[in-house]
């Protein structure tokens, strides 16, 4: 496995690893000159059918002949990257987490503001569905 996910050309002898790039949404090595010449060597470009972008856990899947170009993701990018090559029931249950995630940042800097109020620590817990202890640790 490598830290870099890459950007693979399929041809019709190979299964289809990975998603179109397309499929991620905006990826920003697509603008560097290293991967805008590697599309024009193989003369496709970053829409083609032909064109897959594999997670670094996954790139050991693809064969070794392949053509292939190692490109570096941003931790929301691989995030978008693996959602999308997820299988559909896991990928609605990454959907769940993360919308719980939404919920629950700055839960701490919430709750100790709460506090600071003069919101009682028991009134904090009850509306919040936090164990008391939870609430109470958010003032230390």
């Amino acid at each position: 496995m490598t830290d870099d996910a890459c950007l693979v050309l399929k041809s019709e002898a190979m299964a289809a690893p990975g998603v179109p790039p397309a499929a991620v949404g905006d990826l920003a090595f697509l603008e560097t000159p290293a991967v805008r010449a590697w599309l024009q060597a193989h003369g496709v470009t970053e829409t083609s059918p032909d064109l897959r972008l594999v997670p670094p856990e996954e790139t050991a899947a693809v064969p070794e002949d392949a053509e292939r170009l190692s490109v570096p993701l941003g931790e929301e990018e691989l995030s978008r990257l693996r959602h999308h090559t997820a299988p559909p029931d896991r990928a609605r249950l990454e959907e769940e987490l993360l919308g719980y995630r939404s919920c629950t940042d700055g839960r701490d800097a919430l709750l100790a503001r709460a506090l600071a109020a003069g919101v009682p620590a028991h009134r904090v817990a009850e509306l919040t569905g936090e164990d008391l202890a939870t609430v109470e640790a958010a003032t230390r």
